[in-house]
C-alpha cells in the first residue's frame, strides 16, 4: 500500500512536467508552422518575380495579403522559455530572442512593416513583386542573422 502511495504521488508530480514538455512541443510545431506559412506564401511571388511561373495579379496579390495577415499575428507565445535551440530538438531559435526581447519585437515589426501594403504593391506586374520581396526577404534576413541559428 505505501508502494502504492509513493508511485501515485511521483506519477501526479510529474504530470505538470510531462504537461509543461508537451506545451513546448505544441509551441515549436506552432511555430515552425507559422514560419512555413509565411513561407508558402512568399514562394509564388519569388517564382513569378524570376519568371519561373507566369504573373498573377490575382495571385500575388492574396499571397502578400496572406503575408501581411500572418505579421499581424501576436507571436511571443510562439517563443516561450524551453524552446531555445539547445533546449529542444528541432529548435533554431537563438538564446538572443529571450535576452533581447524588445530587439526581437523590432525585428519583428520590421516584418510587419515590409509586408504593410504587398497586396496592393504587388499589382500592375511582375516587375512590382521584386522590391516588395526585397523589402520582406530583408526583414526576414535581419530577424534570421540576429535571432535563428546558422
Amino acid at each position: 500500500m505505501k508502494f502504492l502511495t509513493i508511485a501515485a504521488i511521483a506519477v501526479t508530480a510529474a504530470l505538470p512536467l510531462a504537461a509543461h514538455a508537451e506545451q513546448e512541443e505544441d509551441v515549436l510545431q506552432g511555430r515552425q508552422g507559422y514560419m512555413k506559412l509565411l513561407s508558402l506564401n512568399m514562394a509564388p511571388l519569388a517564382a513569378m518575380a524570376k519568371g519561373e511561373i507566369d504573373y498573377d495579379e490575382a495571385a500575388a496579390s492574396k499571397a502578400a495579403a496572406n503575408i501581411e495577415a500572418l505579421t499581424k499575428y501576436d507571436i511571443p507565445p510562439l517563443f516561450i522559455e524551453g524552446t531555445a535551440n539547445g533546449e529542444m530538438e528541432g529548435s533554431d531559435a537563438l538564446p538572443a530572442i529571450w535576452e533581447k526581447p524588445e530587439d526581437f519585437a523590432m525585428s519583428y515589426a520590421a516584418l510587419g512593416e515590409a509586408a504593410s501594403g504587398a497586396s496592393e504593391a504587388v499589382k500592375g506586374g511582375q516587375a512590382n513583386i521584386g522590391p516588395v520581396l526585397q523589402k520582406l526577404g530583408g526583414a526576414c534576413k535581419d530577424c534570421h542573422d540576429s535571432f535563428r541559428k546558422k
